[in-house]
């Protein structure tokens, strides 16, 4: 029986499917483009099975994917913490609950209309 898989895994998988009787890991090392891609393919995954799970090892998992792509993109903690920061500072943070419905306004606004065609914005 072959399972096929073709997504990104942590280092240490292949090693401990070998390690498996009757088992044994195809796989192939990424070159740089492709591996950028499938860290974003990861992240939405990651992300998919903390909302399934709200687990902190499903929370650890996600990290890691995000840690790894700062790591390649030569972003710091400490980069992200100033981002954050000014974010909240500009626009607020996420305690008071609201959840916006809609805005009504007079004229079409390209940036909002580039926003609501996004892919992962339509099947919600």
């Amino acid at each position: 029986m072959k399972y096929i898989y073709n997504k990104l895994v942590r280092d240490k998988i292949p090693e401990n499917i070998d390690k498996m009787e009757g088992r044994k890991a195809n796989y192939k090392i990424l070159e740089d483009k492709e591996y950028r891609e499938e860290l974003d393919k990861k992240l939405f995954e990651e992300a998919h099975e903390f909302v399934e799970e709200h687990s902190v090892e499903e929370l650890a998992d996600l990290m890691e994917v995000v840690y790894t792509i700062m790591k390649i993109n030569n972003i710091s903690i400490n980069d992200v913490e100033n981002a954050r920061k000014i974010k909240k500072d500009k626009k607020g943070g996420f305690n008071n609950r609201i959840y916006l419905i809609d805005v009504e306004q007079n004229q079409i606004d390209e940036r909002e209309e580039r926003e609501m065609e996004k892919d992962w914005r339509r099947k919600n």
